[in-house]
């Protein structure tokens, strides 16, 4: 009951609010919200069984919901890299878990930046460091403000405030929301617009929710209560931050864009495909996605075209009306002409690449109490080979084989190459409007479709391969 009053005070807020039109001059102020590893079912308004996520669902039935919304890559770092980009994360080397982003590359964060805008981080990071003197810190990605952890953490976690790590107590969705209320507060007034990124470390495991959230789902098993309450812990934060939102004048100029890093997990995740977190298949990639911008989508709407994570940099560009002058490759494309009805139809295929790589462990809640206690010793930047100074430099790869698992979806079809490690190449192609479990293959049937898309898919993975090996610096 305590959320669903949640939805009826920020509805109350927003009725009873003279939100003033914003003049089309009027940059909007962004909200970048992202959830760690919760699938594409994992949302009430999916018609989960047992999930509650009232402020979710409101939002989904508010504002515009994607149907067909994909992570850039099956796992978190990559996704966050692609966010931060508009570009695939194997162009800059961020083939998986812990790998960061590379210094060379632009991030959406800088572009706002020098349109003008004030800059935001909280929560997960996992780019880069979150110490001083790094690289690869939010703050040398872009962000004038950050409070931040290197990977996923759990409640009362401490978080680096730009470099000084801190003590905290509370739930994990809501510590890292109440710091971005703080800003959004302090900066709503203020002569610039805002742009806030929002990264949750909810729901990944494991799973530790808060007991205000555990106990609404006393009749399944300590497992489920717990990863069922780590998102219904999120889904309060994010109403608290509608609620906020609902009740100052910006409300009708700002943007409030929320989606998963990746698709569901294998224990207990709702994935809406074949597969699960790890996989390029539609299980691995599929997420949960809402945007809203009410003095622009005036009504909600369900968007069934593919779009992907990569899409959201150019898209805010165009949105705040920053051209996105780029002679790099950009594998996202603005998609604002699909929102405003514009087209009805995505002109760019999707391109998917699960290099083989190592991950490389970053666990917060390890190094984040080295950190402080090396803090209290008057070492700022506590165990300096954690700055990840190393990921300057680019390594070569070669030009000349294409490993891993890849994929390219040019809708409706989706084809999968997949090399193994002795250099084994087999295909696989799905109709996913006919076949969305990817269970049926037609390669050997539609020879000329596949023939095709092999082409283009090759193509791409060149192109990808340049970029890695520095092509586009």
């Amino acid at each position: 009951m305590r959320h669903f009053i949640g939805i009826l005070v920020g509805t109350a807020l927003l009725l009873g609010c003279g939100h003033p039109q914003p003049s089309p001059n009027d940059p909007p102020n962004i909200i970048l919200c992202m959830a760690d590893d919760q699938g594409w079912g994992d949302m009430g308004y999916r018609g989960h069984p047992h999930l509650l996520t009232p402020n979710f669902d409101a939002m989904a039935a508010e504002a515009v919901r994607f149907d067909r919304f994909y992570a850039a890559a099956p796992v978190c770092s990559p996704t966050r890299g692609s966010v931060m980009t508009g570009r695939h994360p194997n162009r800059f080397g961020c083939f998986t878990w812990g790998r960061t982003l590379r210094p060379q590359e632009i991030t959406i964060a800088e572009r706002l930046k020098e349109a003008g805008y004030v800059t935001g981080h909280f929560g997960k990071w996992h780019l880069g460091s979150v110490r001083m003197g790094s690289p690869v810190n939010p703050g040398n990605s872009g962000f004038d403000e950050w409070f931040s952890a290197p990977n996923f953490f759990d409640n009362d976690a401490i978080l680096s405030r730009e470099g000084v790590a801190v003590k905290n107590k509370g739930e994990s969705s809501m510590l890292t929301m109440d710091a971005a209320l703080e800003f959004i507060q302090k900066h709503e007034k203020g002569e610039k617009p805002y742009f806030a990124v929002i990264w949750f470390g909810s729901p990944h495991l494991p799973h530790r929710s808060a007991e205000e959230d555990r106990s609404l789902y006393q009749d399944l098993s300590p497992e489920l209560q717990n990863f069922y309450g780590e998102i219904t812990g999120m889904d309060r934060a994010m109403g608290k931050l509608r609620i906020l939102l609902k009740s100052i004048e910006s409300y009708e100029n700002t943007i409030l864009w929320y989606c998963s890093d990746n698709g569901g997990l294998p224990q207990g995740g709702s994935t809406g495909g074949r597969g699960h977190k790890g996989h390029i298949y539609e299980g691995g990639l599929r997420v949960p996605a809402i945007i809203q911008w009410p003095a622009m989508f005036h009504k909600p709407q369900v968007v069934k075209v593919p779009v992907n994570t990569s899409d959201i940099f150019p898209t805010i560009l165009e949105m705040a009306g920053i051209e996105n002058i780029n002679d790099r490759p950009m594998d996202g494309i603005s998609l604002l002409p699909l929102l405003n009805g514009e087209i009805h139809e995505r002109d760019q295929p999707m391109g998917f690449w699960s290099y083989p790589a190592a991950g490389i462990r970053t666990p917060s809640a390890q190094w984040m109490p080295e950190l402080f206690e090396a803090q209290k010793q008057g070492n700022m930047v506590g165990d300096s080979a954690r700055l990840r100074i190393e990921d300057i430099k680019i390594v070569p790869y070669p030009m000349d084989s294409l490993p891993g698992h890849a994929a390219w979806l040019d809708w409706p079809w989706k084809l999968h190459r997949i090399q193994n490690e002795t250099g084994l190449t087999t295909w696989e192609l799905f109709d996913l409007e006919k076949d969305s479990m990817e269970q049926f293959n037609l390669v050997n049937m539609q020879t000329e479709k596949a023939a095709s898309m092999k082409i283009m898919l090759e193509q791409w993975q060149h192109s990808v391969l340049n970029s890695l090996n520095g092509g586009d610096y």
